[in-house]
């Protein structure tokens, strides 16, 4: 399996200890400020995404902006598990080479527009995104008062760490 798919699956993973430790209200919770967006619309979010990839369509287009937005996803945890389940199997069967082009339709604030990717940059983006909306879940898993047991949780692979100081 290509290392970039790998990665993928690795950061998804991560997902499962939020999912299982979490109750429904918590998921859906949204009182956490500034922004008021609770866990399961980052994590819908982050998986719709996913889901775009795999919507390819004969032209070989991925359109970004096209996201299914199920609110089920975002406030029952069995419903955001299944579809967890079913975007790691869809990345456990990829079977497309990361060098091979892919256009790219996505919103960058002017409208929709297309641009020219590899699966490899497009699974990379992915990846930097999901771990980007993970920051998020542990700023308002923090306004929340809910710890979980995943100290790599939330931090690019490139950020340095803190020292113990005990």
């Amino acid at each position: 399996m290509n290392i970039i798919i790998q990665s993928n699956i690795k950061t998804l993973v991560q997902l499962k200890v939020i999912l299982n430790h979490l109750t429904d209200f918590e998921l859906g919770d949204a009182s956490v400020t500034p922004y008021y967006s609770s866990i399961g619309s980052h994590i819908r979010h982050i998986l719709n995404f996913y889901d775009c990839i795999f919507n390819l369509n004969s032209k070989n287009e991925v359109d970004l902006v096209a996201r299914d937005r199920n609110k089920e996803v975002e406030t029952m945890c069995k419903i955001a598990r299944f579809y967890l389940n079913t975007i790691i199997e869809k990345l456990n069967s990829f079977e497309y080479n990361m060098n091979d082009s892919v256009i790219v339709f996505d919103d960058l604030g002017l409208g929709k527009t297309a641009m020219t990717y590899t699966y490899g940059a497009l699974f990379s983006q992915a990846n930097s995104h999901t771990i980007h909306h993970y920051a998020i879940i542990n700023y308002i898993l923090d306004g929340l008062e809910i710890s979980i047991d995943d100290a790599n949780f939330g931090y690019n692979p490139t950020t340095p760490k803190k020292a113990n100081l005990n």
